[in-house]
């Protein structure tokens, strides 16, 4: 009995409460986004926030599971969820269904769909966090941080064959844990000049980008001549840069869709087909714009009640929250997602054990991706790469993906002092 009133109180209530806040504002959003006037009750399955009701309700259960479960079981198992979701992930190329381009899909039957790849995200973290809590493991080692990306390589190469760019992009957040537990700074500058002269050669003349980041290396170099390592380190970073500049004509020309093309143009303002390839994101900002201060009220969206922005409920969910309630709802949620994170890195942080710290870090930053992202591109600053805004997004796959990858942090996080 004290056993369970100690688990009862070292669970983290407040990262529930929010978890819970969460989901339910995207329920109200999701009956916002496709409601029909035939289908008015928020519990009716024959509608997508129907079904949303359920797939929260499922969520729940799985995390009272998760919170009910030995965490050494996680621990243990983490190559086992691992090797499973690969095995999905390889299974989905052959018999999956194509959604909007995507052969991302396993039909399990009842009109219910699996996505593979929101499920490998939890499994990534498990594992790595495995084997870089692991004795003798130092990722600024070169044949552990090898091992580390292939950890997190081989799911982003599937994924990236379905093809899903925007759930194969999600991964590369994980190179924050990497960075937390000791990988070179300089690998984040490398990582952010990538894509600061990506961007920029699409608008600039290559020579002006490759002067400008040789001066600005020389200076390093100069202000730091002392330090042989950074100079060299910074040097090798200097030399990818450039190759990688040359790189993107033929990368984009070649190798990128034209859909991927247009939304990069898009962004960049290289185009303005508002009613050809912008529409989504044009319609999205006049959605959210017309919100204004208090937002126009539950159901009382037009952008939102005449279907304007496509996959309202899923993709672009923040447009209903923009427009039905207004600037103060959306600093609501976006208060809500930034206390989130915090709270995750504070929870990190006072993990006793490397293998909880390490998971932690990856929840936190597959969360900080996925809501930056998300945002960003339904105001435009990103371009569309389609994925969902956690725990509001219309979509099974996701809310229970998002719910396991939380709630198992939360379950280590009850466990740090050893309560069972």
């Amino acid at each position: 009995m004290n056993n369970q009133r100690s688990f009862f109180f070292n669970v983290d209530w407040i990262t529930v409460l929010i978890y819970l806040a969460l989901c339910i504002i995207g329920w109200f959003n999701i009956h916002a986004a496709v409601f029909d006037d035939k289908h008015p009750s928020i519990v009716d399955t024959a509608t997508n926030y129907g079904k949303q009701f359920i797939y929260i309700n499922v969520a729940i259960v799985v995390a009272i599971i998760i919170l009910l479960l030995e965490s050494r079981f996680l621990t243990a198992l983490a190559p086992a969820f691992y090797a499973i979701t690969v095995l999905l992930l390889v299974v989905v190329l052959v018999v999956g269904r194509n959604v909007g381009g995507n052969q991302a899909w396993i039909n399990i039957g009842g009109g219910f769909r699996l996505q593979p790849s929101e499920f490998a995200k939890f499994a990534t973290c498990l594992l790595l966090a495995r084997y870089l809590s692991s004795v003798n493991i130092k990722v600024t080692e070169l044949k552990s941080f090898v091992f580390a990306a292939g950890i997190i390589l081989l799911p982003m190469l599937l994924i990236k064959l379905q093809p899903d760019d925007g759930s194969t992009l999600v991964f590369c957040s994980l190179i924050f844990v990497l960075y937390r537990e000791g990988l070179s700074p300089y690998f984040l500058i490398v990582t952010g000049l990538f894509i600061t002269l990506f961007i920029g050669s699409l608008l600039m003349n290559h020579w002006y980008l490759i002067g400008a980041l040789v001066a600005v290396t020389a200076l390093l170099v100069y202000v730091f001549k002392r330090n042989r390592k950074f100079t060299m380190q910074m040097i090798i970073g200097m030399v990818i840069c450039i190759a990688f500049v040359f790189s993107v004509p033929p990368i984009y020309q070649h190798v990128l869709k034209e859909h991927q093309r247009t939304r990069i143009d898009e962004m960049l303002g290289l185009s303005n087909d508002l009613r050809g390839k912008g529409y989504n994101v044009n319609q999205s900002k006049i959605a959210i714009g017309s919100g204004k201060m208090w937002g126009k009220g539950y159901l009382k969206g037009t952008q939102t009640k005449y279907a304007f922005v496509p996959e309202q409920s899923t993709d672009f969910i923040f447009c209903t929250v923009g427009e039905e309630w207004g600037f103060a709802g959306s600093i609501v949620v976006l208060g809500l997602y930034l206390f989130l994170l915090l709270r995750l890195i504070y929870i990190s942080e006072r993990q006793r054990s490397p293998f909880s710290r390490i998971y932690g870090y990856g929840v936190a930053s597959i969360l900080f991706f996925h809501v930056v992202i998300n945002i960003a591109m339904t105001i435009g600053f990103m371009p569309v790469i389609g994925i969902p805004l956690p725990f509001i997004s219309y979509g099974g796959s996701s809310l229970l993906s998002f719910t396991i990858l939380l709630f198992i942090l939360i379950k280590l996080d009850s466990n740090r002092m050893g309560i069972v």
